[in-house]
């Protein structure tokens, strides 16, 4: 596979992250050859990647029949699990760490679903895998929920790296930029560096033109005019994220920020997520072409990453790009004909993408269980 296109990315100044880990590929030296192979910049990884890469797969079960013989939780064998990959991982990359001083070499760790909802609990456990991975270059998913906002302030604050993950709207990019700039401004009025703080908020993409194109899809059948259904059809996401970037511009070439800049501090760049395309009559490489952009993060699933090695057209700042066209077909939701509240829209798909983490989450809980009992019962192997 050729990097080439990959390449050209990096030099319109976006990084690629791969949205995918498991051991086997840190044990085998997979994971060290893609970072030259497709130019990988970082990982993003979420208990639904951690439940693929454990279920069935044998390379865990050493480490699952230990975690059994020293009494420990289902709970407590997953964090043993994951921690360990993530701290592997961290290694790996902390040469492109030490490179970009910072800026890229990121791995991905997420709280538990389950603590969405929960300020306090979700800053105890981004503390708590924090200081378990002890790697300079992990970063802490936190929920962009409001809850999760101050979780995110305070952990900023306190020097812990954060990817706001599960961000729709607009509004709410916005609250974890200002949630990031506010907790470096508590470290500024602690006396504290904010050379040495790295974040990013994940906005996503496809789950987006997922849900709003069956609605529009509804709104054909009851009768809505074709030719202004399929102008929206399919552009909600990239469009939505094109005004997401306008809103990231504004906030960091504010005032406010250039004083945090002026003391060394980092943007937090926008990560664009969910990029795979679920629609196969859209291009499999659509939520990257459109969404080339500075300073910006485009985490990519391995199948979407191949995709584009093989016939992505790479081109320079597309993400400025009919940015008018745009607002737009924003605003074409609001059509008589096709009233999609947007607001509500977004707010179902946070809920919904807490919802997705907690699923698999469990699922793996309950495999470890099995597997755990399966080594209580015949110690000399674990079923797999």
């Amino acid at each position: 596979m050729s990097n080439d296109n990959l390449q050209k990315l990096a030099e319109y100044g976006q990084s690629i992250w791969m949205d995918n880990l498991n051991r086997s590929a840190i044990e085998s030296g997979e994971l060290k050859s893609q970072i030259e192979s497709l130019n990988l910049r970082g990982i993003t990884s979420n208990p639904s990647i951690f439940e693929k890469a454990i279920i069935g797969n044998q390379v865990y079960d050493g480490d699952i029949r230990a975690g059994v013989e020293a009494e420990k939780s289902p709970e407590q064998i997953y964090e043993s699990l994951i921690f360990e990959d993530i701290r592997n991982a961290c290694d790996i990359f902390r040469p492109i760490y030490d490179e970009t001083n910072g800026k890229d070499g990121y791995i991905s760790i997420e709280v538990s679903p389950h603590l969405a909802r929960n300020m306090k609990d979700t800053l105890a456990e981004a503390r708590r895998f924090n200081n378990a991975v002890d790697r300079p270059n992990v970063m802490i998913k936190i929920p962009g929920t409001l809850e999760g906002f101050a979780a995110i302030e305070q952990a900023i604050a306190e020097g812990i790296n954060v990817n706001v993950t599960l961000l729709f709207a607009v509004e709410d990019y916005q609250q974890a930029a200002w949630a990031y700039i506010r907790g470096l401004e508590n470290r500024v009025r602690n006396g504290q560096p904010v050379d040495n703080i790295a974040s990013v908020a994940s906005f996503f993409l496809s789950r987006i033109d997922s849900k709003v194109d069956d609605a529009l899809d509804k709104r054909l059948e009851a009768g809505a005019d074709a030719e202004l259904v399929n102008s929206i059809k399919g552009k909600v996401a990239i469009a939505n994220a094109k005004i997401a970037y306008q809103a990231y511009e504004e906030i960091f070439g504010s005032d406010r920020w250039q004083a945090l800049a002026d003391k060394g501090a980092s943007p937090q760049r926008l990560l664009w997520a969910s990029t795979s395309t679920k629609n196969p009559d859209y291009s499999d490489v659509m939520y990257v072409e459109e969404l080339v952009a500075d300073n910006t993060v485009n985490t990519i699933p391995p199948s979407t990453l191949e995709a584009f090695a093989d016939h992505g057209q790479p081109q320079a700042d597309t993400i400025h790009r009919n940015v008018k066209g745009a607002y737009q077909v924003i605003e074409h939701l609001n059509h008589p004909d096709i009233q999609i509240n947007l607001d509500s829209v977004m707010a179902e798909l946070i809920e919904e993408g807490i919802d997705k983490f907690i699923q698999p989450y469990e699922s793996l809980m309950s495999s470890i269980e099995e597997k755990t009992k399966a080594v209580s019962e015949t110690p000399e192997q674990v079923a797999s």
